[in-house]
């Protein structure tokens, strides 16, 4: 029988019966999605940058070159926020795919709105750029960000529920220790939405904070390292 790429064809050797082992084996492999996220996440981070226009010349001659550079504070601002943001995303997905060894017709979805929603990213990120100070455009941005950081969540919950998508299984501690690292920044952004109704200022900060708490190693990438 002529083996199909990037499927299981061991599926013949399974006992019947066995409903779970028969899920693993007919199960395509992860390389597809991850060529997928890899080149998404590259062309989103890119687009971040177009935001950021070079002064006119009309502009300069009016104002000097120093203040029109400092007019694209915010632009600067929102690129830099926006790109460790998506750089804690990557990251976090990738990461899953250290147990993560195959994929189903749902894991495919999942990823699909999941990349929907980090696309939407540079767009967010110019409308914060320029009203920062209008707490309707904070509003958006932490609500594009929830919805990534939910998808991000489901897409662990949906592969480890029963393992039927992992090599090995996953010990329930790291399992929730996950779970909890991956839920910590759509419960920030939510009550950020809050916060930008008093102080758009304050909201800025904790979206600052956010990205700042995942950029050192902690106790998952520990784990992750003996897999």
């Amino acid at each position: 029988m002529e083996k199909k790429p990037g499927v299981h064809t061991d599926l013949m050797n399974v006992p019947e019966g066995n409903e779970s082992a028969q899920r693993r084996f007919s199960a395509i492999t992860t390389s597809r999605i991850e060529t997928l996220a890899d080149g998404v996440f590259a062309i989103v981070m890119t687009l971040l940058v177009f935001d950021i226009r070079v002064p006119t010349t009309d502009f300069v001659q009016e104002i000097g070159l120093l203040s029109s550079l400092f007019t694209l504070v915010p632009n600067l601002f929102s690129y830099f926020l926006s790109f460790l943001i998506l750089g804690v995303l990557w990251v976090g997905h990738h990461n899953q795919f250290f147990y993560i060894k195959r994929a189903d017709r749902t894991l495919l979805w999942i990823n699909i709105f999941f990349m929907m929603c980090i696309a939407l990213v540079p767009f967010s990120a110019a409308v914060l750029a320029r009203y920062n100070t209008n707490p309707i455009s904070i509003i958006l941005y932490d609500i594009n960000l929830i919805f990534a950081g939910l998808l991000l969540f489901y897409h662990w919950w949906y592969a480890t529920r029963d393992n039927h998508l992992l090599n090995q299984a996953v010990e329930p501690h790291v399992r929730r220790l996950v779970t909890i690292r991956i839920l910590i920044p759509p419960a920030l952004y939510a009550f950020d939405i809050f916060i930008c109704l008093w102080s758009p200022g304050v909201a800025l900060l904790i979206n600052v904070i956010v990205p700042l708490i995942y950029i050192f190693p902690n106790s998952v990438d520990r784990i992750f390292k003996r897999i």
